[in-house]
């Protein structure tokens, strides 16, 4: 029995013992508890037995590192440096990873700068107007990025020079009145190789809504004319949207032009070489009847279709030579003075009052060297009442037609054949 007594006081002994120990690991933080070589196995909790020997730290959460801005990079078109730049091709600046937080394009000689626009989302700009040729420019651009950084670009580049510039002139000219048998003509400073653009860009609207065609006499000259004539008293509009077109061989255009052209009253004159006389017809209606003289056997007057040209002289002096006689050549008359000088031809040809020799012979007899010579009555009437566009119409004379460039004798070709070039 008192064997037993002190067995029961041994185990309560180290069961107080365990306990104090475990008490003493919890509150002291102790790591590993190794039981005692007098302690049974299988006595030290689970979580004892497992716990970290490191020192508890405490930790709170925080946010995922941001990433680094990307910086913003900037564009430029044209490259620095860039010669020959067409003054309405492509001048931009994009923006990648960012906006656009100053853009200024100027004329670097005179500091003038040019207007320009951002886009929606302000990450490109490009000029609004045209630049100028043969003028060079600064383009100075500034981007921000997305933390506010900022990112400056400049490029410095020149446009088309002078020396391939190329204009174009049209007659006639801007709110001209002129008779219906007036083609339009244009010409061009520079050869033009790229023709069928060029037409394209020309848009013609007539009121009565005619339709004609270009043809082209060379690289630097083309006209246009419809099948008939303009009818009386109807407008044209000329658009000619040029400006920037290469017309071939680097040739730019420098211009876009608009003409409003007007057409008056149908004036046509017929000259007959055979009955020595000439018809004048206003709108179909004949209005006025004059003797003359034509050409004579040796020079006889062009046939066919002329077109009076802007050329007039109140008083004119023409000489022999300007048609390549030389003294001692038949038919030299060396110079003489004459009055009411319209032209018709580049040539030579004249309606004019003619000479005092020959004012007896009016009605009767050719003696001109193709001229049509007038009264002064007659040549005053047309000199006063006919001019650029109206048309001459000549009859019963051997001669050929006028080539169709010396003066407008466009209209000697027949339509089909001036639209097929």
């Amino acid at each position: 029995m008192a064997e037993f007594e002190e067995t029961k006081k041994t185990r309560k002994g180290w069961k107080i013992a365990l306990i104090s120990l475990v008490t003493l690991g919890i509150v002291g933080g102790i790591g590993v508890i190794t039981a005692p070589s007098w302690m049974p196995d299988g006595l030290l909790p689970v979580s004892s037995q497992t716990q970290s020997t490191s020192p508890q730290t405490t930790t709170s959460a925080t946010p995922e590192p941001t990433a680094a801005a990307i910086p913003a990079t900037i564009a430029l078109t044209p490259a620095t440096g860039t010669e020959f730049v067409n003054p309405v091709g492509e001048i931009t600046a994009v923006i990648s990873n960012g906006t656009v937080s100053h853009a200024v394009l100027k004329e670097s000689e005179t500091g003038a700068v040019l207007d320009g626009e951002l886009s929606v989302g302000k990450d490109s700009w490009k000029p609004t107007t045209p630049l100028k040729f043969n003028t060079a420019y600064t383009f100075d651009v500034t981007a921000v990025d997305t933390e506010g950084f900022k990112s400056n670009q400049v490029s410095t580049f020149t446009t088309v020079p002078a020396s391939h510039e190329a204009d174009a002139v049209m007659f006639p000219n801007d709110g001209d009145t002129v008779g219906v048998a007036q083609p339009l003509q244009f010409v061009f400073s520079e050869p033009v190789v790229n023709k069928e653009a060029v037409e394209q860009a020309i848009k013609i609207t007539t009121s009565a809504g005619q339709q004609g065609s270009f043809r082209w006499y060379s690289d630097t000259l083309v006209r246009y004319r419809a099948a008939d004539f303009w009818p009386a008293n109807s407008t044209i509009n000329v658009d000619m949207q040029l400006l920037g077109m290469d017309l071939g061989n680097g040739m730019i255009a420098n211009f876009n032009k608009n003409y409003n052209v007007n057409i008056g009253n149908k004036t046509v004159m017929e000259a007959d070489a055979g009955a020595h006389v000439v018809n004048i017809y206003v709108n179909d209606v004949l209005t006025k009847t004059f003797p003359a003289t034509l050409g004579d056997e040796a020079f006889p007057s062009a046939s066919g279709y002329m077109v009076l040209t802007n050329d007039k002289q109140r008083y004119a002096t023409f000489k022999a030579a300007s048609i390549g006689l030389k003294p001692g050549d038949p038919g030299d008359y060396g110079s003489v003075d004459v009055e009411y000088a319209t032209r018709l031809s580049y040539s030579g040809i004249f309606i004019h009052q003619a000479t005092p020799s020959a004012m007896p012979y009016l009605g009767a007899a050719n003696l001109s060297h193709g001229c049509i010579g007038l009264s002064a009555e007659g040549a005053g009437w047309v000199f006063e009442n006919m001019g650029a566009g109206d048309l001459v119409h000549t009859v019963n004379t051997p001669n050929e037609t006028i080539a169709p460039t010396d003066g407008f004798g466009d209209w000697n070709i027949p339509y089909e054949q001036y639209a097929s070039r």
